[in-house]
Parts: C-alpha cells; sequence; structure tokens
C-alpha cells in the first residue's frame, strides 16, 4: 500500500497508554530464528517509532518495515534494522508499468539506495502501477524495461528491489502486479538477484489462494514477505481464514532466509495482538 493509504486505514483503538502496557513487565520468549520476523510502521502510526522499536526489541523481532528515509538508522538504536524501506519506487496507482515514471524513479533509487545500504536496509520497496487500459503484457514489458534500468544500482550497493504484489479485487482496483506469475515472469526476465517480489500473503490469498504450493513452486523470485488477516487485513489469530502457522512452516522449508513483516491492522490492543502474530509466525 501507499503511505497514504496505509495512515487512513488506522485503527482508533490504538491508543498509546494501552499499547504500552503490553510488554512493560514480562520477558517473552525469544522467537527461533526460522522465520525471520518484522512489524509494518504504517499500522502502528499512534505510537511512537522509537516505542515501537523498544516492543520490537523485546519481543524478538529483527526489524521494522516501511521506514521513509530520514527513519532508516532508528531501528539500530535497539539492535534492529529497517527490513524494508521506501526509496522513492513509485506508488501503487503510478510506478513502473508506464515508461514515463522510469527516469524519476531511477534518479530516486540513485540517490536513495546508496542510503538503504549505508543504514544496513536490505530490501526497498516499488510497485506496477495501475492498468488505466493498458494490457498486462505491455505492463510487464515496461516494468522489465524500468527494473532493468535500475537493477545495477541494486547490485552495486546490495539492496533488493522488491515489487509488491497487491489485490486489485478488494483494496487496489485494476493495480497491474496482482498475481503471482505475472510478477515471477517480470522477476525472471529481470534476471538479477537483486530484484525480486514482495509476496504479500493477505493480498495474494485474496486473489489466487493455494499459498503453500505458488510459494514453494516460486520462492526463487520471492525477496520479501507481509501477513495480513483474511478478511479485513486485521489479526492473524483463529478469527480468520489463512493457517498462518502452516504458511510459515512452509516458507521455513523452502530455506528462505529474508523477512516477514507483520502488516495487519489490531482490532484490540496492538502489542498485544502484535505478540500474539510473533508466537503465530514463531515456527
Amino acid at each position: 500500500m501507499t503511505r497514504l493509504t496505509r495512515r487512513s486505514m488506522l485503527q482508533s483503538a490504538m491508543a498509546l497508554p494501552l499499547a504500552a502496557s503490553a510488554f512493560a513487565a514480562d520477558t517473552p520468549q525469544k522467537p527461533s530464528g526460522r522465520i525471520r520476523q518484522s512489524v509494518c510502521r504504517w499500522c502502528y502510526q499512534k505510537i511512537p517509532l522509537e516505542q515501537l522499536c523498544e516492543f520490537a526489541a523485546h519481543n524478538g523481532l529483527v526489524g521494522i518495515d516501511l521506514l521513509e528515509v530520514p527513519e532508516f538508522e532508528i531501528p539500530r538504536r535497539y539492535g534492529l534494522i529497517c527490513t524494508m524501506g521506501y526509496a522513492g519506487g513509485g506508488t501503487i496507482a503510478s510506478a513502473l508499468n508506464r515508461t514515463e515514471n522510469h527516469a524519476a524513479i531511477e534518479a530516486a533509487f540513485r540517490t536513495n539506495i546508496p542510503l538503504a545500504a549505508k543504514a544496513g536496509v536490505p530490501n526497498v520497496i516499488t510497485f506496477s502501477g495501475t492498468r488505466k487500459g493498458m494490457s498486462d503484457e505491455e505492463g510487464a514489458r515496461n516494468t522489465i524495461a524500468g527494473l532493468n534500468r535500475v537493477k545495477k544500482i541494486a547490485e552495486d550497493n546490495g539492496v533488493t528491489i522488491c515489487l509488491e504484489l497487491l489485490n486489485s479485487k478488494v483494496n487496489h482496483p485494476d493495480y497491474m502486479a496482482d498475481h503471482t506469475a505475472w510478477g515471477v515472469r517480470v522477476v525472471d526476465e529481470v534476471a538479477s538477484p537483486r530484484v525480486k517480489l514482495l509476496y504479500d500473503i493477505y493480498h495474494m490469498q485474496i486473489m489466487e489462494g493455494d499459498l503453500i504450493a505458488t510459494i514453494t513452486a516460486n520462492i526463487h523470485a520471492l525477496g520479501h514477505f507481509h501477513t495480513g488477516g483474511v478478511p479485513g487485513r486485521h489479526e492473524i489469530d483463529g478469527t480468520q481464514e489463512i493457517t498462518y502457522p502452516a504458511v510459515m512452516r512452509a516458507i521455513a522449508a523452502t530455506g528462505y532466509t529474508g523477512y516477514v513483516a507483520h502488516e495487519f491492522l489490531p482490532t484490540g490492543d496492538p502489542f498485544t495482538q502484535l505478540r500474539e502474530a510473533i508466537d503465530i509466525c514463531n515456527v
């Protein structure tokens, strides 16, 4: 999602005093490390970033996802990293599938990917853009061309550009990169170890289902994961339809060594539900 869209979906239940109480006096078990977990910043906008980092470190997370360039260094104060950053890779509506956007994206990446590398940020996000009447074939060709322009920047800096897969059925009508096969075709043709897909489990459950088989068959092209409960993008517990422990075991079984970032909107105490999600994915 774009930053604006994410912020517009925040829930009023995320009150800071309540959230702060969730980890004041306990010592939770650390995750095993088979799945390296982080958390998306936008879901916790009412909580100061420093406090979110403190909670993350206390509960065995390795980082904070989706930070702006000026925020890249903040997680390091807590022994964490920014697991994915914004670096000027366009927006959901307007990005790589239109050639007129390529120069601006390239310029932003030339500036910001070196800053990500300096701050230890392993991934930056980008998007396809919406169709607006464009065929998926033309959009794929344009996206491949755009990624070919910037892949050497990523390779030279050891940072991975991740193209996000989103659903066009519920949240992002007309978004082009809405199926795994389209994204894998793009990544395979770019043929760079530093260009991958951001596989959002919530979005792909809505569009395709068949999560475990799809992830297993295409893990070579997947550079990052996001979680979220279906329906509603809320907590990932037994109230929704995805069996997250099974999905996490399947990801771990592939030998995947990247990050899984929690990207759900809590309906109750945010830190309590985030800690439950950490436990669910600690396989």
